[in-house]
């Protein structure tokens, strides 16, 4: 069942994982990161779909745009405001840290599922709060920020979903942010789409089978 709450001035959505078996004992919490205009409910149909008996944890942006909902301010199309971005990153950590806690799974790893905008906080909280994101599904992402120092990332499994035409990101953009994470010491996945910014079936096909390599297969060994 889902429960609707409000956290540390976020507004989400919690859902429990269906049953506690050793099957699903081990799967990380999928953090849910909506894009611009989105909210809370956006992802949870995907989220049940990339990896089945994972709880799942889905906030909704704190900043209106226009009556659009995101998780920072930008000061204009790809133009991020950086001062707000860091504020909110460590905001969005700290709510993540509470929720976990709140609903028992604190125990359990947190992997960022987010798109566009979503994706661009979770790159954020990856280079901001490292320790808080076992690993990372960025779709069409680019780079927030890059911090000085890098951060320890060595071994976060990262897979970024990117698109050859998209109109928002250059293709550059997304080959920067891959190095900087490597540079950071992730394993970074790098998938090309041919299509635009939006969503893909493929997308979807690609994460759900990097996610069931990393925490099922592992889960199938013990």
């Amino acid at each position: 069942m889902q429960e609707s709450a409000e956290l540390l001035g976020h507004r989400y959505r919690f859902v429990p994982a269906p049953r506690a078996g050793r099957e699903t004992a081990r799967r990380p919490v999928l953090l849910l990161l909506h894009g611009t205009g989105g909210d809370e409910a956006d992802l949870l149909p995907l989220g049940e779909l990339l990896l089945p008996g994972a709880p799942l944890l889905s906030p909704r942006g704190t900043v209106s745009e226009q009556g659009a909902a995101r998780f920072f301010r930008r000061l204009a199309p790809g133009v991020f405001d950086v001062e707000d971005l860091i504020q909110r990153t460590h905001a969005l950590a700290d709510f993540v840290q509470a929720a976990v806690e709140r609903h028992g799974v604190a125990g359990r790893p947190v992997v960022a599922v987010g798109y566009s905008n979503g994706a661009n906080i979770a790159a954020s909280l990856l280079l901001l709060r490292p320790g808080l994101l076992a690993g990372a599904v960025l779709w069409r992402a680019m780079v927030p920020l890059e911090p000085e120092p890098l951060p320890d990332l060595t071994g976060t499994p990262v897979l970024l979903g990117a698109a050859r035409f998209d109109p928002m990101i250059p293709n550059d953009n997304v080959e920067w942010l891959a190095a900087l994470l490597r540079k950071s010491g992730a394993s970074v996945t790098l998938r090309w789409q041919d299509t635009g910014h939006g969503l893909t079936q493929a997308d979807v096909r690609e994460a759900a089978a990097w996610l069931a390599t990393l925490w099922t297969d592992e889960e199938s060994t013990q």
